[in-house]
């Protein structure tokens, strides 16, 4: 979509950015999961299939951000939770935030699921 002018990360961001495949029915899912998450083993698995999803690549998400963030068109500044703005912009945004190029109206972004409800993006 190209809306981030500018991508601010914490320098010791500690999420993985997994892809992973389900073997059943060849999707491409992508997670981002903390230490806490990626030992849960149902982060691994399709909750609707039961089926183990299989791992295609898996790289740090700061290290995936340093790589493709020219892709997305944006500029990429790195902060430390040294100072008391970053420590506040750390666990205020928890390490990840933007500022816009434009008003994005994030209503546009709601996913219904199967079932009719909305899908929540802050699992």
């Amino acid at each position: 979509m190209g809306a981030i002018d500018t991508l601010i990360v914490w320098e010791n961001l500690d999420i993985v950015r997994y892809e992973l495949k389900n073997s059943s029915t060849g999707e491409i899912i992508i997670k981002h999961l903390n230490k806490e998450q990626e030992a849960d083993q149902n982060n691994f698995r399709d909750l609707n299939t039961n089926a183990e999803l299989e791992v295609q690549d898996k790289k740090p998400l700061l290290e995936w951000f340093a790589e493709q963030y020219r892709q997305f068109g944006c500029t990429l500044e790195f902060v430390t939770n040294k100072s008391q703005e970053g420590s506040q912009f750390c666990r205020g945004f928890g390490g990840i935030g933007g500022i816009l190029r434009y008003q994005v109206d994030v209503r546009a972004f709601d996913e219904l699921s199967d079932d009719g409800e909305v899908y929540d993006d802050s699992e």
